[in-house]
């Protein structure tokens, strides 16, 4: 797993940390901009949450009980934080996937200033407006901001995506294929997921030496790929007696 030193007490003290800082909001403050601003003063102020570009290059941004001691974060962690807290305490709250940049929404969803307020953790708890909206949004498509993306994400969806920064930096270090696996795993475990994940889990068996089960994997994809793409599927296999051979 990516911590190893992670027990069954670590995660009860990070639901414990939770329930602590969500009894220091305000009762019930009103409004989903008064909501906004109770958490950006506890949580981004009071507290220190926030984010800095040196985050994304450490696995710690990406792992809860880690986030919750360092106070730093990527963006989708910090906002699972918001979301977690200000849920415990009663607010509308959910997350919004923005295309490269994860905020959190409360209130009705729809439009930016319509019953909607979205703040993003990573710059502390600072509320978008609907013009700043638009600028993440063309910044990392270069498309508009459109009403869907103001929709809030499923818990699926932010699990995958969480799990997708995880397998994201191993994958730019080699030598944490355990990582990578892990990511992997959890994310099979999903009820929908890409097949792709388990030629993805092959390949990793395969770098870290388990040549016969990586060889089983790569045969079992090439068995579901062969109902679409013959040729690819014949390469998978070849693929996997390549990894049988290693044994040799």
């Amino acid at each position: 797993m990516a911590d190893g030193t992670l027990d069954e007490a670590g995660m009860d003290a990070v639901e414990v940390e939770l329930d602590r800082l969500a009894g220091e909001l305000p009762y019930r403050p009103g409004s989903p901009h008064a909501w906004a601003s109770a958490l950006r003063e506890l949580l981004g102020e009071r507290h220190g949450f926030h984010g800095a570009a040196e985050d994304y290059q450490r696995l710690e941004s990406s792992l809860l009980h880690e986030v919750l001691r360092r106070r730093r974060g990527l963006p989708i962690m910090l906002s699972v934080v918001w979301m977690e807290v200000a849920r415990r305490a009663g607010a509308p709250v959910y997350g919004v996937a923005l295309p490269g940049h994860f905020v959190v929404g409360l209130g009705e969803p729809g439009a930016v200033g319509a019953g909607q307020v979205l703040a993003d953790p990573f710059d502390g708890g600072r509320v978008v407006s609907g013009a700043d909206a638009e600028l993440l949004v063309a910044g990392a498509t270069g498309a508009a901001l459109d009403a869907s993306m103001l929709t809030p994400a499923g818990t699926l969806e932010v699990i995958l995506r969480i799990l997708n920064n995880v397998r994201a930096w191993a994958v730019a270090r080699p030598e944490r294929s355990d990582v990578a696996l892990w990511a992997v795993d959890l994310a099979l475990l999903l009820p929908s997921h890409a097949a792709r994940l388990r030629y993805e889990r092959a390949q990793l068996l395969v770098q870290r030496g388990e040549f016969t089960a990586g060889a089983g994997e790569l045969e079992a994809y090439a068995e579901v790929v062969g109902a679409v793409d013959e040729g690819a599927a014949a390469r998978v296999r070849g693929e996997a007696f390549a990894a049988r051979a290693m044994l040799n």
